[in-house]
């Protein structure tokens, strides 16, 4: 073959494989026009929604700027001249066309220029109920809103707005050129990538499309002699959906308000038919026996309660604890059971009864004597001992056994909480090995050296790294918790994931702000006003009429900071002799512990800071501070918060504390001022909070004196934020956040099952 004949054969060769890419390249970008075309219309269904929507947002934000004006003239002789010089002014925007104003009767009073003669209110309010409320007037479209203006005496009128939708068209060709242009060019640089890579190793391509298809290296790492071309695509792939997943969590719950209704529709869709059961220690509901006899049930003073109980009556299930009420025995079934909340019983409340050593070694001794010290870092040394070690093994046990055997399914949902079960995790795991264990730690987690002191700081690691997710209350928190396994453990640590793999078992960290159900508002209409409430406790704890108050509320607990509280208030009375006399401090502390030693000291501590500041300062008629030493019901704490002109959170070290919390909660009427210790965990969410150091007593006492001077309109800025963040990030978020981590882990791992399962068929 001569020269000739070889370049006229290279030439036929690449004129085939041109034509080939072309039948190839050619179909590719066809599709692709023709989806792009498809989308279009949707496209602009989606925009015209979108623009529908923040025209009646603009709408609404109009309204209310005229309606105090409205109001205002319609009071006045000439209301018809100056409602029609006011309308006139504001359609001079390029975006409203006509202002109308309804009276009562569907008869329009007054209209600014522009507006249809033969436009009736009826009609705009008819159009106004559609999902696309849009009107034709004069050839053009325009979006037609109705809006009420409220008077002191009630509804005055209706305000009706008349809006230009001409640009919408013209923003939708646009979109729709750019969106077209892009897909074209998206379809060219895609048709043309393929065709270089199969060029390549068709035969590596075809290979890797069956390994991608079937879930591998997506799912799991390639296998069975993977491509060597797509198994860097693949792990690239994985890597990306990983981070696309985290991104979708941490914006989950942000779109609207996380309800008990939302929680339901969350169980109902990522979660349909699983099982959920929480064990804790405390139970959220005990019943004790009156002196007469009678049987009353009570709801403890419980942080951990009051967080999780309204996610259990979302959710109903299983919830297995401690039964510590005198009569708890005598009520339940056969089996241990009681349905509950009384009346309503949502949920089954599985009790365990524990003996007093039990109990003295497991509660009383090693998670309160030992790991509550430890994880607070409190001035308090830590106790351990090999007894009380033994005692929270067994117990632990116990409550893994109770869990396997309430478990309806191989794979239902199990929340532990708190430090009483570290062990309990891997027990259940060992049990139950496709259950989806989520473990709350509600306290902080030390650093890795305080940690190290535990000397079975092992066993309690291996026992919570059985969870699948672990959270706590902030990223500290997890920060601190990997630190430590990664010091007493060989683990792998995939920190930019929070993912700590032993054993062949995976356990995502996460930091889950724990938070208070926010109160509904016929529970707030329940409620006695302010003033009621300032009465009620002024008369209950004899205090004169202009009397301010501070309040604390808290467990009699050396964490919670109750020693440099009273130290505050002693200087703020030596620093400022104005409030002697004016202002009284009431402190709440539900005793607690009572058998501990450290505990009984502490109390008597506290009571004899409390008789000297009131030696000191008090007077026949008045003393400075009130410590009442006694459990107080929800209805009387939420009676002490809407009282207080000021509540005081001085904590140590603490995980979250949901007192601060629930004294915003009661302020419906936007006053108060809330001192929050910066060692808190809520100080991280609550900035408007006058956030204090706690040990520097000259910074809390002026704190205090800021507070009892703050001026009305200040306090209602911040109160007003607080209260908006806590109902936003409400309990049922706290919940729905961990639950929602817990249906996509399921999720991946049933697909991981499917694939394993297909692989093994396929071969």
């Amino acid at each position: 073959m001569n020269c000739s004949d070889a370049s006229i054969a290279r030439s036929t060769a690449l004129m085939r494989t041109l034509r080939l890419q072309l039948r190839f390249l050619l179909p590719l970008v066809a599709t692709l026009v023709a989806a792009a075309y498809l989308a279009l219309p949707l496209m602009d269904k989606l925009t015209l929604r979108w623009f529908a929507r923040d025209l009646s947002t603009r709408g609404n934000l109009v309204a209310n700027t005229l309606s105090d004006s409205i109001v205002e003239s319609l009071s006045d002789g000439r209301r018809a001249n100056r409602l029609r010089s006011l309308f006139n002014r504001a359609v001079q925007d390029e975006r409203m066309v006509a202002i109308g104003l309804c009276e009562p009767g569907d008869r329009l009073a007054v209209a600014s220029y522009g507006f249809p003669p033969d436009l009736s209110c009826a009609q705009v309010r008819e159009a106004a109920s559609r999902p696309d409320p849009e009107l034709s007037i004069a050839g053009g479209a325009v979006h037609a809103g109705i809006y009420p203006v409220q008077g002191e005496t009630g509804q005055v009128g209706e305000l009706v707005l008349l809006q230009d939708m001409s640009f919408i068209e013209r923003r939708s060709q646009d979109t729709r050129r750019y969106l077209l242009i892009l897909i074209i060019a998206l379809g060219v640089t895609i048709s043309l990538i393929t065709m270089v890579v199969a060029q390549v190793s068709w035969r590596g391509w075809m290979r890797g499309a069956r390994a991608l298809l079937r879930g591998e290296g997506i799912v799991r790492p390639l296998v069975d002699e993977p491509s060597p071309e797509l198994e860097p695509l693949a792990l690239e792939l994985r890597s990306r959906l990983r981070d696309l997943e985290d991104e979708y969590r941490r914006s989950l719950g942000l779109e609207s308000e996380w309800t008990a209704e939302r929680l339901r529709l969350l169980l109902r869709t990522q979660l349909r038919g699983d099982e959920v059961i929480v064990v804790s220690n405390r139970e959220p509901y005990l019943h004790q026996r009156n002196e007469d006899g009678s049987v009353v049930v009570k709801r403890p003073a419980s942080g951990l309660v009051t967080a999780v109980e309204p996610v259990m009556r979302a959710c109903s299930g299983t919830w297995i604890a401690h039964g510590s009420g005198s009569a708890d025995r005598e009520v339940v079934d056969a089996n241990d059971r009681i349905r509950v909340p009384p009346g309503h019983e949502d949920y089954t409340l599985r009790r365990l009864w524990l003996t007093e050593e039990e109990e003295a070694g497991y509660y009383f001794g090693f998670a309160n004597e030992g790991l509550w010290p430890l994880c607070h870092v409190a001035h308090v040394r830590p106790v351990f001992r090999e007894s009380d070690w033994q005692r929270y093994r067994e117990v632990n046990q116990r409550f893994a056994d109770a869990v396997v055997a309430e478990a309806r399914s191989e794979d239902p949902i199990v929340l532990v909480q708190d430090y009483h079960f570290a062990l309990l995790p891997a027990m259940v795991r060992a049990k139950l090995p496709r259950a989806t264990i989520l473990t709350f730690w509600h306290i902080p987690w030390p650093n890795p050296e305080s940690f190290g002191i535990c000397p079975w700081r092992r066993e309690l690691l291996e026992g919570m790294l059985g969870s699948t997710i672990l959270g706590f209350h902030t990223r500290y928190h997890c920060k601190n918790f990997i630190e430590t396994v990664d010091r007493y453990l060989e683990a792998r640590i995939e920190h930019e994931h929070s993912v700590v793999s032993y054993r062949d078992d995976e356990t995502f960290i996460e930091s889950y702000p724990i938070s208070i159900e926010w109160p509904d508002e016929a529970t707030v209409a329940r409620w006695p006003s302010v003033d009621e409430c300032r009465l009620a406790v002024r008369r209950r704890l004899g205090l004169p009429e202009d009397q301010l108050i501070a309040c604390g509320v808290d467990r009699f607990d050396y964490t919670k900071g109750i020693v440099e509280r009273l130290h505050a208030v002693e200087r703020l009375l030596e620093k400022y002799p104005r409030w002697i006399d004016r202002f009284s401090f009431v402190q709440v502390a539900a005793p607690t512990r009572s058998s501990l030693p450290e505990y009984r000291v502490f109390q008597d501590r506290i009571k004899e800071i409390t008789e000297r500041i009131n030696t000191r300062f008090g007077n026949e008629h008045w003393q400075p501070v009130r410590l009442l030493a006694e459990h107080h019901d929800s209805d009387a704490v939420n009676e002490l918060y809407r009282a207080s002109e000021v509540c005081v959170v001085t904590s140590l070290h603490d995980g979250m504390n949901l007192v601060c919390k629930e004294y915003c909660a009661a302020r419906d009427d936007e006053a108060g001022v809330l001192i929050l210790s910066r060692f808190a965990g809520a100080a991280r969410e609550l900035n408007e909070a006058l956030i204090v150091n706690p040990y520097h007593v000259e910074e809390t006492a002026d704190a205090l004196h800021r507070a009892l001077t703050m001026p009305r309109a200040e306090q209602r800025e911040r109160m007003a934020s607080l209260r908006m963040t806590i109902r936003e990030a409400n309990v049922f978020r706290w919940a729905g956040l961990m639950l929602a981590d817990a249906g996509r882990s399921r999720l991946r791992e049933r697909i991981e099952a499917r694939v394993e399962r297909y692989r093994h068929r396929s071969r």
